[in-house]
Parts: C-alpha cells; sequence; structure tokens
C-alpha cells in the first residue's frame, strides 16, 4: 500500500473480527440455545455469516435457517434470552486474538493516538470480553451495539467518538473488517481501513469501498505519520 495518513490523531477499532475471532463463542452459545429448541447444530461457516450486525439481527438469522417469518416472531425472544445467557457463560472463553492486535495497539499509543473501541455487540458482553483479553486499558471510550438508537453502518457512534475527542472525523481512523465498518466511517466522512482477515457477512472484504486493507493492525500503524 502507498497510502499514508497524516494528522490522525485517533482511532476507531471494531472488536469482532478485526481484534478477536469470536467465532467459536457465537458457535457454542448459539448451538446451546438452539439445542434447547430441539434444532440441529450449525456449522462455523454459516454463523460467520450472520455475525457483525448486532445480536438481534444474529438470532434471527439463526431462527431463520429452520422457520418461517411468523415462527421466528414467536420464538424470537426465547430464544435471545437463552442466547444471550448461553454467550454470557463462555463469553471469551473460546475466542484468540489475532496476530499483532496487541502489537498494533501498543505502537498507537506509543505514537500517543486516542483509541475508541466501537462494535455491534451489546455493551454487557464487550466490555467484560474486552477485559479478558487484556484489551481494556487501551480504550478510553467503548461503545456497543445497544449504546445507542443505532448500529453501523450508521455512523453515529463514530460521530459520538469524534465529540468525545473533540476531533475532526478526518483526523479519526476507523478500523474494521466489514462492510459495515467501511459504511458507517465513510458516513462519518472518517478515513477507514480493513482488515482480510474478518467476517465481512460471508463476503470478499477486497470489494468493499474502503481507504485500504492491511494486514494487522501493526500494519495500519505503520500507514501513520505524525
Amino acid at each position: 500500500m502507498s497510502i499514508m495518513f497524516s494528522d490522525i490523531q485517533a482511532v476507531i477499532i471494531d472488536l469482532d473480527g478485526t481484534m478477536l475471532d469470536t467465532a467459536p463463542d457465537f458457535l457454542i452459545a448459539i448451538n446451546r440455545m438452539r439445542a434447547e429448541f430441539g434444532l440441529t447444530a450449525l456449522d462455523i461457516d454459516t454463523i460467520k455469516k450472520f455475525v457483525g450486525k448486532g445480536s438481534e439481527n444474529l438470532i434471527q438469522r439463526v431462527l431463520a435457517v429452520d422457520f418461517a417469518a411468523e415462527q421466528i416472531a414467536l420464538h424470537f425472544d426465547a430464544a435471545m434470552a437463552a442466547y444471550q445467557r448461553h454467550y454470557l457463560a463462555i463469553n471469551g472463553d473460546y475466542s484468540e486474538l489475532y496476530p499483532d492486535v496487541i502489537a498494533g495497539l501498543q505502537a498507537m499509543r506509543a505514537l500517543g493516538l486516542r483509541m475508541a473501541c466501537v462494535t455491534n455487540k451489546p455493551v454487557a458482553f464487550t466490555l467484560p470480553l474486552l477485559e479478558k483479553k487484556g484489551l481494556s486499558a487501551y480504550f478510553e471510550v467503548v461503545y456497543g451495539g445497544d449504546s445507542f438508537e443505532r448500529k453501523k453502518p450508521d455512523p453515529i457512534a463514530l460521530l459520538q467518538v469524534c465529540a468525545d475527542f473533540d476531533l475532526a472525523p478526518a483526523k479519526v481512523l476507523a478500523i474494521g473488517d466489514s462492510s459495515n465498518d467501511a459504511q458507517a466511517a465513510r458516513a462519518a466522512q472518517c478515513p477507514v481501513l480493513l482488515v482480510p482477515y474478518g467476517y465481512n457477512h460471508g463476503e470478499t472484504i477486497q470489494n468493499v469501498e474502503s481507504d485500504g486493507i492491511v494486514s494487522t493492525l501493526l500494519e495500519a500503524v505503520k500507514l501513520i505519520t505524525h
């Protein structure tokens, strides 16, 4: 990549598929929920395609594998409650940090960049997960999918981070793994980099419009000039 980013003062980083491979956690929690409903287990590749647009969308799609629309509505509340119970019980136990995440965060801190985590995962899942994986201390601000009335790809959370940091969006670099992240950043007028190893709803990240694709968070830091 030849593009360099000057005058970046802060970064907004996604969680699932960007810093952590949480698909194994989703796999366990979803299939334990499905077992309560007498449904067969789903494979991890199917679940990865459902991740990224918040818990409500996730459970809707999981139920849609077996149920018609009216049946989804009938079972949704119980399914969501069961999923949340199972997820909280194992949150972080099966997930892994992607390569160079900690090194990338340390390099960002060394540059004096302010850091926020913005994810569509509910805050009640996000905060303990960041703590368990040793990520909490890097982030001044954390917003989840239920922090505002709308989730990514809506820009509301990114714009709030810019306001929190008192920075113009052009000075705040967003890093994520999906079209949700890219579209939210574009709408907020933040520059955006994407990683290729995440979920992106089962679609290739190369087809998503962004300012570039980086192999790791550490590579992203190397593109920031001061």
